[in-house]
């Protein structure tokens, strides 16, 4: 197996002590942060104000916590309600291409990465990726016409402005050892909670603050078979791929399923090359969705990712539509 995930993340959740000897820079860390909001806050640095409302969904630590499932979730409660999202990224991970790139069917992660290209796949609504999200916002409103946009990730980034904040946190990890960068997890202090306007918690049931999630179907990454989630529980010979932020979680949920399995881990956001699939040719390959936008061509005719849906409290569904309809 790859091995990812240990080190200083590792220690940032263990809340190992020798990160008290980082404090002094997480002082500095923080006091940087807090004279850049102000700036912001007191129109010292400029700012794009778009002319629809803007929802940002982001967090307030390093890692994945499960972003992209809620956007989409988002995106398609609001299509539901007749109501069309536009989505702006910063694009992590591309190393190819110009930006602002306009999201079409023959993009690839490595012009947009692998987040916004599963967004646009899952949702086929409109999506720009440019680390300056001002920009993207500008680009897709001159190209689309949306009722509103959201911003994939861009918490920090303040020269977006926004009318409602979503911050998700992981449920287990939560906020680690409660400390800025470096001697921490943790991009803003966790006061910054306290003024986003909805709070959800990955994996919690929770029906006010809870995101939960549910696998929909196997889908074949070459040719869009679709089976059941338990297609593979007695299946032999599996290897399970994951280049996640939380590889474990998707682990964890394929033992759920009774599926046996060898683990192979990635870094997150990792490019994929047909070597990351040497030997494995009589086996069946099984991958997360955010991997298989990757794989496409690689990972040969029995590779499978398993769609997982997440599931939104109403009130934050809500509370995003009323910015539409308040217009």
């Amino acid at each position: 197996m790859t091995g990812h995930g240990g080190g200083i993340e590792a220690a940032w959740y263990r809340g190992d002590a020798w990160l008290w000897a980082l404090r002094p820079l997480e002082l500095l860390f923080r006091l940087v942060s807090a004279l850049r909001r102000a700036l912001y806050r007191r129109n010292l640095l400029s700012t794009y104000r778009a002319p629809l409302p803007v929802v940002v969904v982001g967090n307030i630590t390093v890692g994945g916590t499960g972003k992209t499932p809620v956007v989409i979730a988002l995106v398609e409660a609001l299509h539901a309600r007749g109501i069309t999202a536009g989505v702006v990224s910063r694009g992590y991970g591309a190393t190819a291409g110009e930006f602002p790139h306009v999201l079409t069917a023959d993009s690839d992660a490595s012009q947009c990465g692998d987040e916004p290209l599963l967004i646009y796949r899952r949702t086929a609504t409109p999506c720009v990726v440019d680390p300056i999200r001002a920009r993207a916002a500008s680009t897709l409103l001159e190209r689309f016409t949306v009722d509103l946009l959201i911003s994939d990730d861009g918490l920090q980034h303040y020269a977006l402005q926004r009318d409602l904040e979503i911050a998700v946190v992981d449920n287990v990890r939560r906020l680690g050892n409660g400390f800025c960068l470096p001697a921490g997890p943790l991009r803003e202090p966790a006061t910054r909670l306290q003024s986003v306007d909805h709070v959800l918690y990955r994996g919690s049931a929770d029906p006010e603050q809870g995101v939960s999630y549910k696998p929909g179907a196997w889908v074949n990454v070459a040719s869009g078979e679709e089976r059941g989630v338990g297609a593979f529980a007695d299946a032999d010979a599996v290897c399970a791929m994951a280049g996640i932020g939380q590889p474990q979680q998707f682990f964890a949920l394929l033992q759920d399923l009774g599926i046996a399995f060898q683990s192979r881990v990635f870094a997150d956001h990792h490019a994929y090359t047909r070597a990351d699939f040497a030997g494995l040719e009589s086996q069946t390959i099984l991958m997360t969705e955010k991997d298989a936008v990757k794989c496409g061509a690689l990972a040969g005719p029995d590779a499978w990712y398993l769609r997982i849906d997440a599931l939104l409290p109403d009130k934050v569904v809500d509370a995003v539509a009323a910015l539409v309809h308040a217009r």
